[in-house]
């Protein structure tokens, strides 16, 4: 396959929880009527899961006052908000299309015990292009930001900011230390009369 093709598909994959044939799931699927947009469940059984990448389908089968109903969607749908998984299945094949055959209680399938925490899964890509491509040149050899200046040379001069702040309240820690010093200078007024008074006694003698 081409790389550009490749690319071009990687970058639109996103992020879904694991499910396999078997497990029930909430589909929550935006519907487009005119000019309104709304979201609409669709909640059933999925019964197989077929093709990779970003042309993966899975098809998901639900029972609508007696009659089967079966609706196809692409895993990587801009269009899905997300998928939520209710509960597990037990059963050992890839295609459940014996499930059409059954009608009631016989079209149930049989759930797994406790298969451990469920993995919360964030909606949005799988493979965020911006950033990666951010990724890849802030590491080249070379690159060079809008002011010219080069990824070592920023993260230098980001280490230089940093000593520095961390410089600064080392040196104001004296200037707050002089404060203290000043309170010996108001006491010198007090000084002064008793001077005055020495000179006072000395011409009447």
């Amino acid at each position: 396959m081409s790389t550009v093709i490749d690319n071009l598909e990687r970058a639109q994959l996103r992020r879904i929880p694991s499910f396999q044939p078997g497990d029930r799931v909430k589909v929550h699927f935006q519907v487009i009527e005119g000019t309104r947009r709304r979201t609409q469940v669709f909640e059933g059984v999925v019964i197989k899961r077929q093709g990779h990448g970003v042309r993966e389908t899975f098809t998901v089968r639900k029972q609508s006052f007696g009659v089967g109903v079966e609706r196809t969607f692409p895993v990587h749908s801009p269009k899905i908000e997300r998928i939520e998984v209710s509960a597990r299945g037990d059963v050992r094949r890839a295609k459940l299309y014996y499930l059409r055959e059954r009608v009631g209680k016989r079209a149930r399938v049989r759930e797994r015990r406790y298969t451990g925490p469920e993995e919360r899964i964030e909606p949005g890509l799988l493979h965020d292009p911006v950033a990666q491509l951010e990724a890849e040149a802030a590491l080249s050899e070379g690159a060079v930001d809008e002011l010219g200046e080069t990824a070592e040379e920023v993260v230098d001069a980001g280490g230089a900011e940093d000593t520095a702040t961390e410089e600064t309240p080392v040196e104001e820690a004296p200037a707050a230390e002089e404060a203290p010093a000043e309170e010996p200078e108001a006491e010198e007024p007090a000084a002064e009369p008793a001077a005055e008074a020495a000179s006072e006694d000395q011409p009447a003698s």
